[in-house]
């Protein structure tokens, strides 16, 4: 790798770099800034803190990471809908009893996910104690479907509206991007189901059956 690097199969084509300083630095730097750029256009600064805040629900290493400040500024800016002013209040003080409670508690010292903590607080009926903590735990737990379904929404919206069926109605695209994305529910749908649901919609020239 300390050789020199050249450019095509002439001796004239020799560098002043090696190999090592051409695979690192010119190939293996252009493909992380390839990548950051890539990261930078899905992430934008809105979900980096979404995601930055939602860590302070972490369970792991007995809720080290649980700040009251960082509870309240999620609810706040990304769930203002969800929670309103005498709900922000209430989870102010539930964020000045929960961490203690929990930590006292054994039944929470193995929690390793924000599943498992969800999970853990309805079986010790603390979710009726903290409902508001408990609500915004079930919010955040669903980002992951939420963002999956909306990358397979892209997905299959350019599969399914190609340029050979680029002149396809709005709603029967939407139709056919429901049973695209929700595949495992279409094929649980039995046909004679589907016919019946027909023949109910009104006569008909010929029958189904």
């Amino acid at each position: 790798m300390s050789a020199p690097y050249k450019k095509g199969r002439e001796r004239d084509c020799a560098q002043s770099i090696t190999k090592e300083h051409y695979y690192r630095v010119t190939i293996l730097n252009s493909v992380i800034d390839f990548q950051l750029r890539e990261l930078d256009s899905i992430f934008t600064d809105q979900s980096l803190e979404l995601l930055i805040l939602s860590g302070t629900l972490d369970p792991r290493d007995n809720f080290q990471a649980f700040n009251p400040e960082s509870v309240h500024n999620l609810a706040s800016k990304f769930y203002p809908m969800d929670f309103l002013a005498f709900d922000m209040v209430a989870l102010d003080m539930e964020c000045g009893y929960f961490l203690a409670d929990v930590q006292r508690d054994d039944r929470f010292v193995c929690t390793a996910s924000l599943s498992d903590l969800c999970r853990r607080l309805i079986e010790s009926r603390k979710a009726a104690f903290f409902p508001m903590i408990y609500r915004l735990i079930c919010l955040v737990l669903t980002l992951p479907v939420s963002t999956a379904t909306t990358e397979r929404a892209f997905s299959s919206m350019n599969i399914l509206k190609n340029k050979l069926r680029n002149k396809m109605e709005d709603d029967f695209l939407d139709d056919l991007m429901v049973l695209y994305i929700e595949k495992e529910l279409a094929d649980s749908i039995e046909n004679d189901s589907v016919i019946e649901e027909f023949e109910k919609l009104g006569r008909r020239r010929v029958d189904f059956a």
